[in-house]
């Protein structure tokens, strides 16, 4: 067999669900679509990850000559109901930036290591457009929802993408949108308008990117603070958002299988409270948050806000007392945001505590979303 084959059959036996190589030319049209749009992607753009940089392999590794395009199936398991609705199915997979000391993370080192046994060099670290990628290399599509959809498994798949610099078999690419002509599903159902027109996103307004990457110091101009528009419509998400996938026609069929069940996730959701999220003990944070959410967020006070945003969400007035409790909290964004929560909430209880609060606040933020939460009552 070639090379081709031995690297496919590989990532096969790794647990990979589809292979596909492409040429490690560039990506042009990325490229303009990011620039044309840099206010929206300014945060991607001038972060880390580079992507102008990555959508031309050779400009970082002149010696690239081919792409390795991997999909993982991140939905071969059922998820708990308790936890669907708070975290995105790609993170209770626990497959999206993964460390190298858990399965997924050790699955991309040792796809790695046998591509360097191989005689392959490969990049050690280049964000490359990975959906585009896929697709070059026929293992994928694209749906309205900006998404890359595998067939016969759906968009609930990881792509992970290797450059490496050598010369292998190229797959017919499958550049296409295969979603029903007249659909506008995911566009209809996205709560805040993120998703403006077909393949067009706007991150700033995704409920996912407003639950981790809404982080102060971020790039871009990128801060803690999620407007109260946004906050409205992310119902109990606390990291990540499936709407727009959910809805799809074409998940359905995986949706609605009966799947098996995750022995691990089930244990997770036993005891997975947004109250004790918004309380976040160092056990609870160390068993139960990092385990499934070890992605993108760094800081505990941004676990702790987006449950205060969820409890808000929920309308429920039994929470009232562990607000109440958030209220005298050191840290200022948890105090601020439980405001907004009791004032989401509404009621006797909950203004009486506000004014309370607002008596004894000195931070110019906090105080700010106790008056915003007290004039809505």
């Amino acid at each position: 067999m070639s090379l081709s084959e031995d690297i496919k059959d590989f990532a096969l036996d790794l647990g990979y669900s589809r292979a596909g190589i492409t040429t490690a030319d560039s990506f042009p049209g990325y490229i303009d679509e990011l620039k044309s749009r840099r206010e929206m992607y300014a945060w991607y753009i001038e972060g880390a990850f580079q992507p102008l940089i990555g959508a031309d392999p050779r400009s970082v590794m002149p010696s690239a000559r081919s792409l390795i395009a991997l999909v993982y199936d991140c939905s071969k398991e059922s998820f708990p109901e308790k936890l669907l609705g708070m975290i995105g199915r790609h993170y209770l997979a626990r497959c999206y930036l993964t460390p190298r000391n858990r399965i997924n993370g050790a699955r991309r080192q040792l796809m790695r290591e046998f591509l360097e046994k191989n005689n392959c060099s490969v990049a050690q670290r280049l964000v490359i457009p990975e959906r585009l990628s896929a697709a070059r290399a026929g293992i994928v599509t694209y749906g309205k929802n900006t998404f890359a959809f595998a067939n016969g498994i759906g968009s609930f798949v990881l792509v992970t993408t290797f450059v490496v610099d050598a010369e292998l078999e190229y797959d017919e690419p499958a550049m296409t949108v295969d979603c029903p002509p007249k659909c506008t599903a995911c566009i209809e159902a996205c709560p805040t308008g993120a998703l403006y027109e077909p393949l067009k996103m706007d991150p700033r307004r995704c409920i996912a990117f407003n639950t981790f990457s809404t982080q102060d110091g971020s790039p871009g101009g990128i801060t803690s603070y999620i407007p109260p528009e946004i906050r409205e419509k992310m119902d109990t998400w606390i990291h990540g958002c499936d709407i727009c996938q959910e809805i799809c026609p074409r998940n359905q069929k995986r949706i609605k299988a009966k799947l098996p069940e995750n022995e691990f996730l089930a244990k997770m959701a036993q005891d997975f409270e947004l109250v004790k999220l918004l309380n976040l003990s160092d056990e609870f944070y160390t068993k139960r948050v990092q385990p499934l959410m070890y992605n993108y967020i760094r800081d505990k006070k941004y676990f702790r806000r987006n449950a205060a945003i969820a409890i808000g969400n929920t309308g429920d007035p039994a929470f009232i007392p562990h607000l109440s409790q958030a209220m005298r909290d050191p840290e200022e964004l948890v105090r601020g945001y439980a405001a907004w929560a009791l004032g989401k909430i509404g009621g006797a209880q909950a203004k009486q505590i506000l004014e309370a609060s607002l008596e004894r606040e000195t931070a110019e933020a906090a105080r700010k979303e106790i008056e915003a939460a007290l004039t809505a009552l």
